[in-house]
């Protein structure tokens, strides 16, 4: 059976920096034979997470069933259908978008977490089952932003965890902010497309 693999991509912005690297990554993954989709999160009707955890109150490995309904569960059984995951965000005020900020207060459905538990949300499912991409851009250098704004990149990766993804690759590019136009430079565009045919040819 053929691998599979779904981008959740959080830009406001279709067609420019964030967009290009995904399409590149894909672009790899398909060169490997992996059928690849996108769910553009600004496209979607995702409510926000109003923290009554209803979805974490039932044991058991099963997600929790979230009250709000709206196009969080169709994300999820597509991701839950995949073998490789790539997040995707630019950087906003120092973290991910609100687009994807959104999306990840509802990957809380992923936990068991009853009230009077006095303790931390704990995974459904604790083994890495996915391969995951991370992909986000900053203004400043790469080399700078890694250490003045790490949190984009550690926000991903937690949402990486709740779907039960081992990141294979973080993917940070920088100077990115030029134009208002930019897309992704030629060296950046190989270098996802690189990511996405290595992660492909290992599956």
């Amino acid at each position: 059976m053929a691998k599979s693999a779904v981008a959740i991509v959080g830009t406001y912005r279709k067609g420019r920096v964030i967009d290009c690297a995904v399409s590149e990554v894909l672009r790899g993954l398909e060169a490997e034979g992996v059928q690849t989709s996108m769910v553009h999160l600004l496209d979607t009707h995702i409510e926000f997470c109003t923290n009554c955890r209803a979805c974490t109150q039932v044991p058991g490995e099963q997600r929790g069933q979230c009250v709000l309904k709206d196009d969080m569960e169709g994300i999820l059984q597509r991701i839950d259908e995949a073998d490789v995951v790539v997040l995707a965000s630019p950087i906003n005020f120092g973290t991910v978008t609100a687009l994807m900020k959104r999306f990840i207060e509802r990957l809380v459905c992923t936990a068991h977490w009853p009230w009077e538990s006095h303790a931390y949300p704990k995974p459904r499912i604790k083994t890495k089952t996915k391969q995951a991409i991370l992909v986000t851009s900053s203004a400043c250098p790469a080399f700078m932003g890694r250490w003045l704004m790490p949190n984009s990149l550690k926000v991903l990766k937690q949402a990486a965890d709740c779907l039960t993804a081992k990141v294979y690759k973080a993917l940070y590019f920088g100077m990115v902010a030029d134009t208002q136009d930019e897309t992704l430079r030629d060296k950046d565009q190989d270098r996802a497309y690189a990511a996405g045919r290595a992660l492909g040819a290992s599956l």
